[in-house]
Protein backbone atom coordinates (compact mmCIF):
# COMPACT_ATOMS: atom_id res chain seq x y z
CA UNK A 1 0.00 0.00 0.00
CA UNK A 2 1.26 3.47 -0.84
CA UNK A 3 1.87 5.75 2.13
CA UNK A 4 -0.96 8.25 2.53
CA UNK A 5 1.60 10.67 3.98
CA UNK A 6 3.56 10.52 0.71
CA UNK A 7 0.37 11.11 -1.30
CA UNK A 8 -0.45 14.18 0.82
CA UNK A 9 3.09 15.53 0.63
CA UNK A 10 3.87 14.89 -3.04
CA UNK A 11 0.62 14.19 -4.95
CA UNK A 12 2.08 15.24 -8.31
CA UNK A 13 5.04 12.87 -7.99
CA UNK A 14 2.82 9.97 -6.91
CA UNK A 15 0.36 10.67 -9.75
CA UNK A 16 3.19 10.72 -12.29
CA UNK A 17 4.57 7.38 -11.08
CA UNK A 18 1.13 5.77 -10.98
CA UNK A 19 0.56 6.89 -14.57
CA UNK A 20 3.70 5.02 -15.61
CA UNK A 21 1.95 1.81 -14.60
CA UNK A 22 -1.53 2.75 -15.74
CA UNK A 23 -2.39 6.16 -17.17
CA UNK A 24 -6.06 5.73 -16.23
CA UNK A 25 -5.28 5.94 -12.51
CA UNK A 26 -6.14 9.13 -10.64
CA UNK A 27 -5.55 10.36 -7.10
CA UNK A 28 -8.57 12.70 -7.08
CA UNK A 29 -10.79 10.33 -5.10
CA UNK A 30 -7.98 9.44 -2.70
CA UNK A 31 -7.20 13.06 -1.92
CA UNK A 32 -10.90 13.95 -1.57
CA UNK A 33 -11.56 11.09 0.87
CA UNK A 34 -8.42 11.92 2.86
CA UNK A 35 -9.41 15.60 3.12
CA UNK A 36 -12.93 14.74 4.30
CA UNK A 37 -11.59 12.14 6.73
CA UNK A 38 -9.09 14.51 8.33
CA UNK A 39 -11.61 17.39 8.48
CA UNK A 40 -14.23 15.30 10.31
CA UNK A 41 -11.58 13.69 12.53
CA UNK A 42 -10.36 17.15 13.56
CA UNK A 43 -13.94 18.36 14.11
CA UNK A 44 -14.61 15.39 16.36
CA UNK A 45 -11.46 16.04 18.37
CA UNK A 46 -12.49 19.69 18.82
CA UNK A 47 -15.92 18.64 20.13
CA UNK A 48 -14.32 16.17 22.56
CA UNK A 49 -12.02 18.90 23.82
CA UNK A 50 -15.01 21.23 24.22
CA UNK A 51 -16.98 18.53 26.05
CA UNK A 52 -14.10 17.85 28.42
CA UNK A 53 -13.67 21.56 29.19
CA UNK A 54 -17.39 22.16 29.79
CA UNK A 55 -17.62 18.99 31.88
CA UNK A 56 -14.92 20.39 34.16
CA UNK A 57 -16.81 23.71 34.40
CA UNK A 58 -20.05 21.88 35.23
CA UNK A 59 -18.33 19.93 37.98
CA UNK A 60 -16.97 23.15 39.51
CA UNK A 61 -20.34 24.90 39.25
CA UNK A 62 -22.07 22.01 41.03
CA UNK A 63 -19.72 22.43 43.99
CA UNK A 64 -21.06 25.95 44.45
CA UNK A 65 -24.67 24.78 44.13
CA UNK A 66 -25.25 26.49 40.78
CA UNK A 67 -27.92 25.30 38.34
CA UNK A 68 -26.25 23.65 35.32
CA UNK A 69 -29.25 22.02 33.63
CA UNK A 70 -28.84 24.07 30.45
CA UNK A 71 -25.17 23.22 30.20
CA UNK A 72 -25.81 19.51 30.78
CA UNK A 73 -28.48 19.50 28.07
CA UNK A 74 -26.09 21.24 25.69
CA UNK A 75 -23.38 18.65 26.41
CA UNK A 76 -25.76 15.81 25.67
CA UNK A 77 -26.25 17.33 22.23
CA UNK A 78 -22.47 17.59 21.83
CA UNK A 79 -22.11 13.91 22.80
CA UNK A 80 -24.68 12.96 20.16
CA UNK A 81 -22.80 15.03 17.58
CA UNK A 82 -19.56 13.26 18.56
CA UNK A 83 -21.16 9.82 18.09
CA UNK A 84 -22.50 10.86 14.71
CA UNK A 85 -19.07 12.15 13.67
CA UNK A 86 -17.39 8.94 14.86
CA UNK A 87 -19.64 6.92 12.58
CA UNK A 88 -18.88 9.26 9.69
CA UNK A 89 -15.12 9.18 10.38
CA UNK A 90 -15.10 5.37 10.55
CA UNK A 91 -16.99 5.15 7.25
CA UNK A 92 -14.62 7.63 5.59
CA UNK A 93 -11.58 5.75 6.95
CA UNK A 94 -12.95 2.49 5.56
CA UNK A 95 -13.52 4.10 2.15
CA UNK A 96 -10.05 5.65 2.19
CA UNK A 97 -8.40 2.35 3.10
CA UNK A 98 -10.32 0.54 0.37
CA UNK A 99 -9.21 3.18 -2.13
CA UNK A 100 -5.57 2.91 -1.03
CA UNK A 101 -5.71 -0.89 -1.35
CA UNK A 102 -6.75 -0.46 -5.00
CA UNK A 103 -3.68 1.62 -5.91
CA UNK A 104 -0.64 -0.28 -7.27
CA UNK A 105 2.88 0.14 -5.98
CA UNK A 106 5.03 2.90 -7.43
CA UNK A 107 7.80 1.87 -9.85
CA UNK A 108 11.36 2.48 -8.74
CA UNK A 109 13.24 5.24 -10.59
CA UNK A 110 15.59 2.63 -12.10
CA UNK A 111 12.77 0.84 -13.95
CA UNK A 112 12.70 1.53 -17.71
CA UNK A 113 9.58 3.39 -18.84
CA UNK A 114 7.20 1.73 -21.25
CA UNK A 115 3.55 0.85 -21.86
CA UNK A 116 3.85 -2.93 -22.31
CA UNK A 117 6.26 -5.87 -22.70
CA UNK A 118 7.67 -4.44 -25.93
CA UNK A 119 9.65 -1.97 -23.78
CA UNK A 120 11.12 -4.65 -21.51
CA UNK A 121 14.91 -4.81 -21.44
CA UNK A 122 16.92 -7.99 -21.95
CA UNK A 123 19.72 -7.88 -19.37
CA UNK A 124 21.57 -11.05 -20.30
CA UNK A 125 21.24 -14.47 -21.91
CA UNK A 126 22.82 -17.70 -20.71
CA UNK A 127 23.32 -21.04 -22.45
CA UNK A 128 23.20 -22.23 -26.02
CA UNK A 129 20.69 -23.97 -28.24
CA UNK A 130 20.84 -27.74 -28.05
CA UNK A 131 22.27 -29.16 -31.26
CA UNK A 132 19.62 -31.71 -32.24
CA UNK A 133 19.92 -33.45 -35.61
CA UNK A 134 16.37 -34.76 -35.62
CA UNK A 135 12.84 -33.39 -35.61
CA UNK A 136 12.18 -31.74 -32.25
CA UNK A 137 9.08 -32.97 -30.43
CA UNK A 138 6.96 -30.94 -28.02
CA UNK A 139 6.72 -31.78 -24.33
CA UNK A 140 3.20 -33.08 -24.96
CA UNK A 141 4.34 -35.61 -27.54
CA UNK A 142 7.29 -36.67 -25.40
CA UNK A 143 5.27 -36.98 -22.22
CA UNK A 144 2.45 -38.92 -23.81
CA UNK A 145 4.82 -41.41 -25.45
CA UNK A 146 6.74 -41.98 -22.21
CA UNK A 147 3.54 -42.02 -20.11
CA UNK A 148 4.72 -39.17 -17.86
CA UNK A 149 1.39 -37.38 -17.49
CA UNK A 150 -2.23 -37.62 -18.56
CA UNK A 151 -4.16 -34.38 -19.10
CA UNK A 152 -7.33 -36.15 -20.21
CA UNK A 153 -7.68 -38.14 -17.00
CA UNK A 154 -6.68 -35.07 -15.00
CA UNK A 155 -9.56 -33.22 -16.66
CA UNK A 156 -11.90 -36.13 -15.91
CA UNK A 157 -11.05 -35.77 -12.21
CA UNK A 158 -10.86 -31.97 -11.80
CA UNK A 159 -11.45 -30.24 -15.13
CA UNK A 160 -8.99 -28.80 -17.64
CA UNK A 161 -5.77 -27.28 -16.34
CA UNK A 162 -5.18 -29.82 -13.56
CA UNK A 163 -2.24 -32.08 -14.54
CA UNK A 164 -2.08 -35.73 -13.56
CA UNK A 165 1.51 -36.98 -13.27
CA UNK A 166 2.19 -40.67 -13.73
CA UNK A 167 5.10 -42.93 -12.76
CA UNK A 168 8.38 -41.43 -13.88
CA UNK A 169 6.65 -38.12 -14.58
CA UNK A 170 5.57 -37.89 -10.94
CA UNK A 171 9.06 -38.92 -9.87
CA UNK A 172 10.66 -36.24 -12.07
CA UNK A 173 8.35 -33.57 -10.63
CA UNK A 174 9.26 -34.63 -7.09
CA UNK A 175 12.96 -34.75 -8.00
CA UNK A 176 12.87 -31.17 -9.33
CA UNK A 177 11.16 -29.89 -6.16
CA UNK A 178 13.60 -31.64 -3.81
CA UNK A 179 16.61 -30.55 -5.86
CA UNK A 180 15.55 -26.89 -5.86
CA UNK A 181 14.80 -26.91 -2.12
CA UNK A 182 18.19 -28.43 -1.35
CA UNK A 183 20.00 -25.85 -3.50
CA UNK A 184 18.23 -22.94 -1.81
CA UNK A 185 18.66 -24.25 1.74
CA UNK A 186 22.12 -25.86 1.59
CA UNK A 187 23.89 -23.64 -0.96
CA UNK A 188 22.10 -20.32 -0.50
CA UNK A 189 21.18 -20.48 3.19
CA UNK A 190 17.39 -20.15 3.08
CA UNK A 191 15.27 -21.58 5.90
CA UNK A 192 12.78 -24.12 4.58
CA UNK A 193 9.11 -23.65 5.45
CA UNK A 194 6.20 -25.98 4.72
CA UNK A 195 3.26 -23.54 4.84
CA UNK A 196 -0.53 -23.92 4.85
CA UNK A 197 -2.10 -23.91 1.39
CA UNK A 198 -5.31 -22.18 2.57
CA UNK A 199 -5.14 -18.76 4.22
CA UNK A 200 -7.31 -16.11 5.84
CA UNK A 201 -8.31 -13.08 3.68
CA UNK A 202 -5.74 -10.90 5.45
CA UNK A 203 -2.87 -12.94 3.99
CA UNK A 204 -3.50 -12.36 0.25
CA UNK A 205 -4.42 -8.76 1.11
CA UNK A 206 -0.92 -8.28 2.55
CA UNK A 207 0.86 -9.34 -0.64
CA UNK A 208 -1.52 -7.45 -2.95
CA UNK A 209 -3.60 -10.35 -4.30
CA UNK A 210 -6.75 -9.03 -2.63
CA UNK A 211 -8.96 -7.25 -3.28
CA UNK A 212 -7.91 -6.65 -6.90
CA UNK A 213 -7.27 -10.23 -8.06
CA UNK A 214 -10.01 -12.16 -6.30
CA UNK A 215 -11.35 -13.44 -9.64
CA UNK A 216 -8.06 -15.24 -10.28
CA UNK A 217 -8.13 -17.08 -6.95
CA UNK A 218 -10.02 -20.05 -5.56
CA UNK A 219 -12.12 -19.41 -2.45
CA UNK A 220 -13.72 -21.67 0.15
CA UNK A 221 -16.74 -19.58 1.11
CA UNK A 222 -17.87 -21.80 3.99
CA UNK A 223 -14.49 -21.51 5.72
CA UNK A 224 -13.64 -17.97 4.54
CA UNK A 225 -10.26 -19.26 3.36
CA UNK A 226 -8.42 -18.65 0.09
CA UNK A 227 -6.30 -21.25 -1.75
CA UNK A 228 -2.85 -19.79 -2.26
CA UNK A 229 -1.75 -18.79 -5.79
CA UNK A 230 1.88 -18.91 -4.58
CA UNK A 231 3.79 -19.66 -1.37
CA UNK A 232 4.66 -15.95 -1.31
CA UNK A 233 1.30 -15.45 0.41
CA UNK A 234 1.87 -17.53 3.59
CA UNK A 235 5.63 -16.84 3.70
CA UNK A 236 5.23 -13.05 3.65
CA UNK A 237 2.58 -13.24 6.37
CA UNK A 238 4.75 -15.18 8.82
CA UNK A 239 5.83 -11.86 10.35
CA UNK A 240 2.66 -9.80 9.85
CA UNK A 241 1.88 -7.51 12.82
CA UNK A 242 5.37 -8.08 14.24
CA UNK A 243 8.32 -5.86 15.10
CA UNK A 244 11.56 -7.66 14.24
CA UNK A 245 14.93 -6.77 15.67
CA UNK A 246 17.52 -5.39 13.27
CA UNK A 247 19.88 -8.29 13.89
CA UNK A 248 17.23 -10.73 12.62
CA UNK A 249 17.46 -9.24 9.13
CA UNK A 250 17.75 -10.42 6.48
CA UNK A 251 15.29 -13.27 6.96
CA UNK A 252 15.29 -15.68 4.02
CA UNK A 253 12.58 -18.32 3.56
CA UNK A 254 12.02 -20.91 0.88
CA UNK A 255 9.02 -23.17 0.52
CA UNK A 256 7.48 -25.70 -1.77
CA UNK A 257 3.75 -25.38 -2.32
CA UNK A 258 1.05 -26.38 -4.70
CA UNK A 259 -0.31 -23.20 -6.32
CA UNK A 260 -3.90 -22.61 -7.41
CA UNK A 261 -4.90 -20.02 -10.01
CA UNK A 262 -8.19 -19.68 -11.84
CA UNK A 263 -6.45 -17.78 -14.69
CA UNK A 264 -9.69 -15.89 -15.30
CA UNK A 265 -7.99 -13.68 -17.88
CA UNK A 266 -6.34 -16.47 -19.88
CA UNK A 267 -9.01 -16.75 -22.60
CA UNK A 268 -7.36 -16.84 -25.99
CA UNK A 269 -3.89 -17.57 -24.59
CA UNK A 270 -1.91 -20.74 -25.25
CA UNK A 271 -3.22 -23.30 -22.75
CA UNK A 272 -1.73 -26.48 -24.22
CA UNK A 273 -0.05 -28.89 -21.83
CA UNK A 274 1.84 -27.19 -19.03
CA UNK A 275 1.94 -23.73 -20.61
CA UNK A 276 -1.03 -22.48 -18.53
CA UNK A 277 -2.55 -24.57 -15.75
CA UNK A 278 -4.81 -24.05 -12.72
CA UNK A 279 -2.73 -26.14 -10.31
CA UNK A 280 1.05 -26.37 -10.34
CA UNK A 281 4.06 -26.79 -8.08
CA UNK A 282 6.58 -24.12 -7.21
CA UNK A 283 9.51 -23.44 -4.92
CA UNK A 284 9.32 -19.85 -3.65
CA UNK A 285 11.98 -17.49 -2.26
CA UNK A 286 11.02 -14.66 0.13
CA UNK A 287 13.29 -12.24 1.97
CA UNK A 288 12.67 -9.57 4.63
CA UNK A 289 15.46 -7.00 4.47
CA UNK A 290 16.46 -3.54 5.64
CA UNK A 291 15.40 -0.80 3.18
CA UNK A 292 18.95 0.22 2.32
CA UNK A 293 19.82 -3.38 1.40
CA UNK A 294 16.77 -4.38 -0.65
CA UNK A 295 18.02 -3.70 -4.16
CA UNK A 296 21.29 -5.45 -3.45
CA UNK A 297 19.21 -8.34 -2.09
CA UNK A 298 17.02 -8.38 -5.22
CA UNK A 299 20.07 -8.86 -7.43
CA UNK A 300 21.35 -11.66 -5.20
CA UNK A 301 17.98 -13.42 -4.99
CA UNK A 302 17.74 -13.31 -8.78
CA UNK A 303 21.06 -15.15 -9.07
CA UNK A 304 19.70 -17.79 -6.67
CA UNK A 305 16.89 -18.48 -9.12
CA UNK A 306 19.28 -18.34 -12.09
CA UNK A 307 21.57 -20.90 -10.47
CA UNK A 308 18.92 -23.61 -10.83
CA UNK A 309 18.72 -23.03 -14.59
CA UNK A 310 22.47 -22.86 -15.00
CA UNK A 311 23.02 -26.05 -13.02
CA UNK A 312 20.49 -27.85 -15.22
CA UNK A 313 22.14 -26.50 -18.37
CA UNK A 314 19.01 -24.79 -19.68
CA UNK A 315 19.13 -21.78 -21.97
CA UNK A 316 17.45 -18.70 -20.48
CA UNK A 317 17.42 -14.93 -20.51
CA UNK A 318 16.96 -12.31 -17.78
CA UNK A 319 14.46 -9.57 -18.63
CA UNK A 320 13.91 -6.32 -16.73
CA UNK A 321 10.25 -5.35 -16.89
CA UNK A 322 9.26 -1.82 -17.89
CA UNK A 323 6.86 0.30 -15.83
CA UNK A 324 3.78 -0.70 -17.80
CA UNK A 325 4.51 -4.43 -17.46
CA UNK A 326 5.19 -4.42 -13.72
CA UNK A 327 2.86 -6.39 -11.48
CA UNK A 328 0.42 -4.59 -9.17
CA UNK A 329 2.69 -4.93 -6.10
CA UNK A 330 6.20 -4.68 -7.56
CA UNK A 331 8.49 -1.65 -7.58
CA UNK A 332 11.00 -3.46 -9.76
CA UNK A 333 10.95 -6.91 -11.36
CA UNK A 334 13.13 -9.28 -13.34
CA UNK A 335 11.62 -12.17 -15.31
CA UNK A 336 13.55 -15.34 -16.07
CA UNK A 337 12.50 -16.81 -19.39
CA UNK A 338 13.45 -20.31 -20.53
CA UNK A 339 13.92 -21.29 -24.14
CA UNK A 340 11.70 -24.24 -25.09
CA UNK A 341 12.96 -25.69 -28.41
CA UNK A 342 9.81 -27.72 -29.04
CA UNK A 343 7.58 -24.69 -28.55
CA UNK A 344 10.07 -22.39 -30.27
CA UNK A 345 9.36 -19.66 -27.72
CA UNK A 346 10.55 -18.11 -24.48
CA UNK A 347 8.59 -19.19 -21.40
CA UNK A 348 8.51 -17.22 -18.16
CA UNK A 349 9.60 -19.46 -15.30
CA UNK A 350 10.28 -16.93 -12.54
CA UNK A 351 9.60 -13.35 -11.51
CA UNK A 352 11.96 -11.78 -8.97
CA UNK A 353 10.54 -8.61 -7.43
CA UNK A 354 11.25 -5.88 -4.90
CA UNK A 355 8.08 -4.60 -3.26
CA UNK A 356 9.87 -2.06 -1.03
CA UNK A 357 7.42 -1.18 1.82
CA UNK A 358 4.24 -1.92 -0.19
CA UNK A 359 3.53 -5.35 1.32
CA UNK A 360 5.03 -4.51 4.72
CA UNK A 361 2.65 -1.56 5.14
CA UNK A 362 -0.35 -3.74 4.27
CA UNK A 363 0.82 -6.49 6.65
CA UNK A 364 2.30 -4.21 9.34
CA UNK A 365 5.73 -5.88 9.16
CA UNK A 366 8.34 -3.74 10.91
CA UNK A 367 11.78 -3.79 12.52
CA UNK A 368 13.49 -1.73 15.21
CA UNK A 369 16.84 -0.05 14.51
CA UNK A 370 19.59 -0.85 17.02
CA UNK A 371 21.10 2.64 16.83
CA UNK A 372 18.10 4.85 17.57
CA UNK A 373 15.33 2.32 18.46
CA UNK A 374 13.27 3.74 15.58
CA UNK A 375 10.63 1.37 14.21
CA UNK A 376 10.48 1.15 10.39
CA UNK A 377 8.79 -0.95 7.75
CA UNK A 378 10.91 -3.73 6.26
CA UNK A 379 11.34 -4.22 2.52
CA UNK A 380 10.11 -7.52 1.07
CA UNK A 381 11.49 -9.24 -2.01
CA UNK A 382 10.57 -12.55 -3.55
CA UNK A 383 11.05 -14.77 -6.54
CA UNK A 384 10.12 -18.16 -7.93
CA UNK A 385 12.93 -20.57 -7.46
CA UNK A 386 11.34 -22.07 -9.62
CA UNK A 387 7.84 -22.93 -10.92
CA UNK A 388 7.89 -26.47 -12.31
CA UNK A 389 5.43 -26.49 -15.27
CA UNK A 390 7.46 -24.50 -17.77
CA UNK A 391 10.71 -25.74 -16.26
CA UNK A 392 9.49 -29.25 -17.08
CA UNK A 393 8.56 -28.16 -20.61
CA UNK A 394 12.05 -26.77 -21.31
CA UNK A 395 13.81 -29.70 -19.66
CA UNK A 396 11.90 -32.38 -21.62
CA UNK A 397 12.27 -30.54 -24.93
CA UNK A 398 15.94 -29.63 -24.42
CA UNK A 399 17.09 -33.07 -23.27
CA UNK A 400 15.11 -35.22 -25.71
CA UNK A 401 16.97 -37.85 -27.70
CA UNK A 402 16.44 -39.16 -31.22
CA UNK A 403 14.84 -42.37 -29.94
CA UNK A 404 12.28 -40.43 -27.89
CA UNK A 405 13.98 -40.89 -24.53
CA UNK A 406 14.88 -38.02 -22.18
CA UNK A 407 18.33 -37.55 -20.66
CA UNK A 408 18.37 -36.38 -17.06
CA UNK A 409 20.80 -33.50 -16.27
CA UNK A 410 23.65 -34.76 -14.09
CA UNK A 411 22.82 -32.74 -10.92
CA UNK A 412 19.28 -34.10 -11.00
CA UNK A 413 20.25 -37.74 -11.44
CA UNK A 414 20.74 -38.54 -7.70
CA UNK A 415 17.23 -37.18 -7.04
CA UNK A 416 15.63 -39.01 -9.95
CA UNK A 417 17.58 -42.22 -9.58
CA UNK A 418 18.66 -42.77 -13.18
CA UNK A 419 20.29 -41.05 -16.14
CA UNK A 420 17.50 -41.38 -18.65
CA UNK A 421 13.73 -41.71 -19.03
CA UNK A 422 12.81 -44.27 -21.66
Amino acid sequence: MISIELIRKEPSLVQKKLSLKDNSLSLKTTLKLDKEYRFNLSKGNELRSKRNKVSEDIAKAKKFGLNVDVEILAMRKVSEDIKSLELKVNKLKESLDTNLLSLPNLPNDSVPEGVDETSNKIIREWGEDKKLDFEIKSHLNLGEKLNLFDFERGAKISGSGFPLFIGKGAKLERALINYMLDIQTVKHGYTEIFPPFLVKPSAPKTVGQLPKFSEDMYFSEKDNLWLIPTAEVPLTNIHSDEILSEDQLPICYTAYSACFRREAGSYGKDTRGFLRVHQFNKVELVQFVKPEKSYEALELLTTHAEYILQSLGLKYRLVELCTGDLSFSASKCYDLELWAPGEQKWLEVSSCSNFETFQARRGNIRFRRDSNKKVELVHTINGSGLATPRLLVALLESYQNKNGSISIPEPLQPYFGSEVID
